[in-house]
């Protein structure tokens, strides 16, 4: 039956006027409202263009989505036209995807941050355009800091201290269900963001190096694993293990924890109408590793991308167009709290409204580190997968962080061929 079987079952056909002249597939994001606001934004592309959209729901985890991606991909599917990629996957699929170039003026291209469209270039060809940009932030629970007479933490250090003098005050007053931190500890992609964010915040490098070197395997780095294991049970719930996004903050926004990990979608998510948390969450710079540390946040994002075996290419291309440029940016960053990938857009006044953080924070999501996908290339999932699985294996004692960590270099070192990636 082939490969679209795999493909999750929803498909939401839009448009439909009596002068469609073609139908574009695309696979939009399922965290928090993305998939709303791309239905919203797909549909207006529908109406003012006589085309026909078709969203397909493919799986919210960015593992199995790529997996998926990749399966149909190198079978020449035509099932998906537009893919929505995360900001390490345009080297890894870059020979199944269109180059957009010829269909994006160049003064279009130019109102994106540069890095953002050098990160999406490959062999000199346009794969993507970036659709929104993205770094780690720190929520806290503002209220009970202010109830307890405590500060917005500067390291690591400090908030697992908050966090346990907090704890300790509201369980004596009969809050049992209330957690310190919750984050990202699945063994998945979402791991490796965070951790990579703890080791870069030691001044434990990047993994492996822009010049190839593979550096994960020091003592700050496994000082920034042993700290995080130290949360598990104390501060953070064993069961933070399995936490992907959603699962953090659900937690956060029903009130059962003092700080989370997060993206910024989440902001919007936290002051609804029906937010249990509403109007008592703030955001900061995640802590720096120590005194002598950085407030590091791993880079994230995602792009559009149009699939080169796409039947409609041109249209497919137009709808990137619509959906990534400014209008729809600015209506996401308002409404879903997305960052935008146009400078200018951090200067306008109803998405500052929106998000009073953008301004704030602007240098730490445009400084953000980047995962080593561009000196992997279309190894970096096994590298990724890699460190993932040794962070999770730190986190829940199964491991120490040295052996881990010596054992994690010679792995990469043998999938990078001995340095020649």
């Amino acid at each position: 039956m082939r490969l679209r079987i795999m493909i999750a079952a929803m498909l939401v056909l839009l448009g439909g006027a009596a002068r469609a002249q073609v139908t574009v597939a695309i696979a939009c994001g399922a965290v928090g409202v993305e998939f709303a606001l791309c239905r919203d934004a797909a549909q207006e592309w529908a109406a003012q263009t006589g085309n026909r959209v078709q969203l397909v729901s493919t799986p919210s985890g960015s593992t199995e989505r790529l997996a998926l991606y990749q399966q149909l991909l190198s079978a020449g599917a035509t099932d998906i036209d537009v893919l929505q990629i995360d900001v390490v996957w345009p080297g890894i699929l870059a020979p199944h995807l269109l180059d957009l170039a010829p269909h994006i003026p160049a003064d279009i291209r130019a109102q994106h941050f540069p890095a953002a469209i050098a990160n999406n270039t490959a062999e000199d060809r346009l794969v993507a355009m970036p659709w929104f940009t993205n770094g780690g932030v720190l929520y806290y629970r503002r209220d009970l800091l202010e109830r307890h007479g405590r500060t917005v933490p500067e390291t690591w250090a400090q908030m697992a201290e908050t966090a346990l003098a907090i704890l300790a005050a509201e369980r004596a007053a009969g809050n049992e269900r209330l957690l310190g931190y919750v984050f990202q500890g699945r063994a998945y992609e979402g791991l490796t963001v965070n951790a990579l964010e703890w080791v870069h915040s030691h001044g434990g490098g990047t993994i492996v190096e822009a010049d190839g070197r593979i550096s994960i395997d020091n003592p700050r780095a496994a000082a920034a694993l042993r700290q995080a294991a130290s949360w598990i049970g104390r501060i953070a719930p064993r069961g933070v293990l399995n936490y992907a996004e959603e699962d953090a903050r659900g937690v956060f926004q029903t009130g059962n924890a003092i700080f989370m990990r997060n993206w910024p979608y989440a902001w919007p998510l936290m002051n609804a109408a029906d937010s249990p948390v509403r109007g008592q969450v703030g955001v900061a710079l995640l802590p720096k590793g120590g005194a002598e540390g950085t407030h590091s946040t791993t880079l994230g994002g995602e792009q559009l991308a149009v699939s080169r075996y796409s039947r409609h290419p041109a249209e497919a291309a137009a709808l990137v167009r619509h959906l990534t440029a400014a209008a729809e940016q600015k209506r996401r960053a308002i409404a879903g709290g997305f960052n935008p990938t146009l400078p200018a857009l951090y200067q306008d006044a109803a998405v500052l409204t929106a998000n009073p953080f953008f301004g704030t924070l602007y240098d730490s999501f445009v400084n953000a580190v980047a995962r080593p996908s561009g000196v992997a290339g279309d190894r970096y999932n096994q590298v990724s997968s890699q460190f993932w699985n040794t962070a999770h294996a730190v986190l829940s004692g199964e491991a120490e962080a040295e052996a881990a960590l010596a054992r994690l270099a010679r792995n990469l070192q043998r999938i990078s061929r001995n340095g020649r990636w």
